[in-house]
């Protein structure tokens, strides 16, 4: 089924107040789910509305929180959200980041005390749009297993890099450390389809395609021994540096309902020009224009730098309405009836 986004929009931010959330809030978490619909993630858009709800109601999301903004020094600060919903956590932060770049040159933010927040892309692009460098990592619930162990602990734990391109088009490389994302198995399992094949392991450590195996058993990271090591880094730097939880101790939002999840965040944000410049947009500009100018292999029209799909994606997706799977249209009725 498909929906206008002005009607989506207005369903969902009516739902978010009916859970007690405030307008300004009800609309951060509104924008974020519509745009994960618009860059072609579902996984991390409208299939996670119930669960965020479900947690409010079990009061593991605070939907009125007191923020609290530790401010460290004129670049950096340090938040604790308070067990708010990730969004807005996530939204205060990279906006003080982004000011504490523009005042300083560089934004340091850590946030603990949040949870899921969807997207890392999302606000990676926000800072982007103000001509500044970034980058952004978030801990997630145990998926991947450490090199070596039998056990998962690190979560999917995204890296997401984005920097001006001297374009419209921003580089915006968000990707999790995971063969495949989480919420993608979720939304598969939910749906009833497979999986592909090597990305996950049973439970009993075999391969499989059924995704409620695969979210019982372990996620297989991205290059082996060296995906389980960037796992461990963001796992650092956003879980032990922020003050949120870490070495597994993050709960998983669907099923844990023992306590708060306590995620950590960070955002580093940067002036481009800090080093060389106002020279920055020609050295980008000739930095992609001469990669893309390399032979391609068959079948390949253009090389693609980060972002540019999901640019491309979201700018036609924009004049569109949006598809809902049956699914997610029955949690919609059930979270505006309840």
């Amino acid at each position: 089924m498909k929906i206008k986004q002005k009607k989506l929009n207005l369903l969902i931010k009516n739902i978010l107040k009916k859970y007690n959330l405030n307008l300004e809030h009800s609309q951060i978490c509104t924008d974020a789910l519509i745009n994960a619909e618009l860059v072609g993630a579902p996984s991390h858009g409208l299939s996670r509305l119930k669960m965020y709800c479900d947690r409010i109601n079990k009061k593991l999301i605070n939907p009125k929180p007191k923020i609290k903004i530790r401010k460290i020094s004129q670049s950096i600060s340090h938040i604790d959200a308070n067990n708010s919903i990730g969004f807005v956590a996530a939204d205060i932060a990279i906006k003080t980041a982004i000011t504490n770049a523009k005042k300083t040159g560089i934004g340091l933010v850590a946030v603990k005390n949040s949870g899921h927040y969807g997207l890392s892309g999302y606000y990676a692009t926000q800072a982007v749009k103000k001509g500044l460098m970034v980058m952004v990592f978030t801990n997630a619930p145990p998926a991947v297993a450490p090199h070596g162990a039998l056990k998962s602990l690190f979560g999917t734990n995204p890296i997401c890099f984005g920097t001006p391109t001297g374009s419209k088009v921003p580089f915006i490389l968000d990707t999790s450390i995971s063969m495949i994302n989480r919420g993608k198995i979720r939304v598969a399992a939910r749906e009833g389809t497979r999986i592909p094949d090597g990305v996950a392991l049973d439970k009993f450590g075999k391969p499989t395609t059924d995704p409620k195996k695969a979210l019982e058993g372990v996620q297989l990271p991205i290059a082996g021994f060296r995906g389980s090591g960037l796992a461990w880094m963001v796992d650092i730097l956003s879980g032990v540096l922020t003050g949120g939880n870490h070495a597994g101790r993050v709960k998983d939002p669907f099923t844990d309902f023992s306590g708060p999840q306590n995620i950590g965040h960070l955002f580093f944000v940067l002036k481009p020009n800090l080093f060389v410049g106002n020279s920055f947009n020609k050295r980008i500009k000739d930095n992609i224009k001469t990669i893309k100018k390399l032979p391609k292999i068959k079948g390949v029209k253009e090389i693609l730098y980060p972002g540019q799909s999901k640019f491309n994606r979201f700018k036609s997706n924009l004049k569109k309405d949006i598809n809902i799977s049956k699914t997610v249209l029955k949690d919609l009725e059930y979270l505006q009836n309840i």
